[in-house]
């Protein structure tokens, strides 16, 4: 990968930079539009603090829309110093961060913000563990999203038996799959292209990506209730990390906590929330609000995906009961647990 080359697009966006050269310069790359609030209020706000809190000499490059690398490469990518720091989807490469991967599942994590607190709280007993060859900065999560399809009904879980569906993570993929659906697994940049060429009939989505990848005039059927997260993470290359000036590490280490998880995933929630109402106000869309019995059946439907991922977790060498027990309190503790 040429990078010089890359470092000149014009599609690159440059965060904080002073009058005098920075000391440090850091690449960010990521996957989702420049356009997307996870940049606009989340990963523009934490690059200017970092470089207010270091004096200016730390800088941080954005570069967005997979210029550098495909969207599940972007681990890779931090760990080989291809970037200096990746957001990941961890879900977009099936089993290989499955303690993570308890985030996933269905009826869990009832709010993005507190949420994603909650969750970066309790994984940094195991980041080490699990991502062991980068420096895991934060995760966090999107606002609880839903399936969106071509046609309707999407009621209950039945109605996805047959269909073709991209799901957002490898969990989702594991759960079409037991429904009796096709899952067809692509990033979120893909969403709009599979759907409008009739690979999937359905997706899962929070609200407003469904307008930010332009799937609101094929996607008109909307199951209408918070459904699922995913989990993101910025990771960081170590070497870049661990060869700062101790003044520079002390504000990386400041902008990787709990807290800034939270603040990087509030105003994305907040944009993701209101995308519903806007295709109330825009009409022509149909939404299938299950009953409580009904939401019974998706919950009964998702319970083995819990069993799944402790069998998972243990393997990768966790005591998965407790573990299992320890998020449980930590959203708890936040309140950001589906009651």
């Amino acid at each position: 990968m040429k990078l010089k080359a890359l470092f000149a697009s014009a599609c690159l966006m440059v965060v904080g930079a002073s009058a005098q050269a920075a000391e440090v310069e850091l690449t960010l790359s990521h996957w989702v539009p420049a356009t997307h609030m996870l940049q606009a209020g989340g990963m523009e706000p934490w690059a200017k603090s970092i470089n207010e809190a270091s004096g200016g000499r730390i800088n941080i490059t954005i570069y967005p829309a997979s210029q550098l690398g495909a969207a599940p490469d972007h681990y890779d990518m931090a760990r080989d110093g291809i970037v200096d720091i990746g957001f990941i989807n961890p879900g977009y490469q099936p089993g290989r961060f499955p303690i993570l991967a308890a985030g996933e599942i269905p009826f869990l994590i009832s709010d993005a913000k507190s949420g994603s607190r909650a969750l970066d709280e309790w994984y940094r007993q195991y980041s080490a563990k699990e991502m062991s060859d980068v420096y895991v900065c934060m995760v966090h999560v999107h606002d609880p999203g839903t399936l969106h399809g071509t046609k309707g009904p999407i009621q209950v879980p039945a109605d996805l038996k047959g269909k073709n569906i991209r799901p957002a993570h490898a969990t989702m993929a594991r759960l079409v799959s037991s429904l009796g659906a096709a899952s067809v697994q692509v990033p979120a940049g893909e969403m709009r292209e599979l759907i409008s060429k009739g690979a999937a009939d359905m997706t899962a989505s929070p609200w407003n990506s469904i307008y930010t990848f332009g799937l609101q005039d094929v996607t008109k059927h909307h199951l209408d209730m918070p459904f699922y997260v995913t989990t993101f993470a910025f990771v960081m290359n170590k070497a870049k990390i661990d060869g700062l000036e101790p003044q520079d590490r002390k504000v990386i280490d400041d902008h990787c906590t709990s807290e800034w998880a939270e603040k990087m995933a509030s105003k994305w929630a907040d944009a993701e929330a209101a995308g519903r109402q806007k295709m109330i106000d825009a009409g022509g869309h149909t939404f299938y609000k299950p009953t409580p019995d009904e939401v019974n059946l998706w919950k009964q439907a998702t319970a083995s995906l819990e069993g799944e991922w402790a069998a998972a977790a243990t393997k990768a060498g966790i005591e998965a009961k407790s573990a299992w027990a320890s998020l449980a309190e930590t959203l708890k503790k936040y309140d950001a647990n589906v009651k």
